[in-house]
């Protein structure tokens, strides 16, 4: 099983459609799911991704209603054999993204947990804890030298392969 994390596309303040090194990226990579974890900000974003495959997620903190309603703001995920935690990552107790985004699955036995906000990529696996992603963002890299997404593979004996996928170009 292979899927796309992303986050953070605050479309269409960075444009009216998904750059293409991410279409690319993601159909050369064959994904089985494309989870995007918030801050969409445009209401025709989902349709974007809907477009290149199966697709779930959940809202931002700058997403309008109707997506928090379509989406909510957190979710546990069965897939291809482990347990995905999504969140956006600003929720919660914390003071960091991480920190906020670990307390939201305090409870709940998952291998994964997915989030954005911060805009920072990450992929790091705590002492016999669950594997953290952050995609970083594919539109808005801030301080970031690049634009990144992530690329999850879950093998299937369960083991979880994280990949930071970077570009230089958002443009269309």
């Amino acid at each position: 099983m292979r899927i796309a994390v992303v986050s953070d596309t605050h479309l269409p303040r960075f444009g009216r459609a998904l750059p293409r090194e991410l279409r690319i990226g993601i159909a050369q990579s064959r994904v089985d799911l494309i989870l995007h974890l918030g801050d969409f900000t445009g209401l025709d974003v989902p349709g974007l991704f809907e477009a290149l495959g199966p697709f779930d997620a959940v809202a931002g903190n700058n997403d309008p209603p109707e997506l928090e309603a379509r989406y909510g703001r957190r979710k546990t995920l069965d897939v291809g054999g482990i347990r995905i935690g999504l969140t956006h990552g600003d929720l919660g107790p914390g003071r960091s993204t991480p920190e906020r985004a670990v307390g939201q699955f305090a409870a709940d036995a998952v291998d994964l947990i997915c989030f954005g906000h911060s805009h920072l990529p990450l992929v790091e696996q705590r002492a016999e804890g669950p594997w953290f992603v952050n995609p970083g963002s594919p539109t808005d890299k801030r301080r970031q030298r690049r634009y990144s997404w992530a690329l999850v593979e879950v093998q299937s004996d369960g083991a979880i392969a994280i990949e930071l996928q970077f570009y230089d170009d958002r443009t269309v």
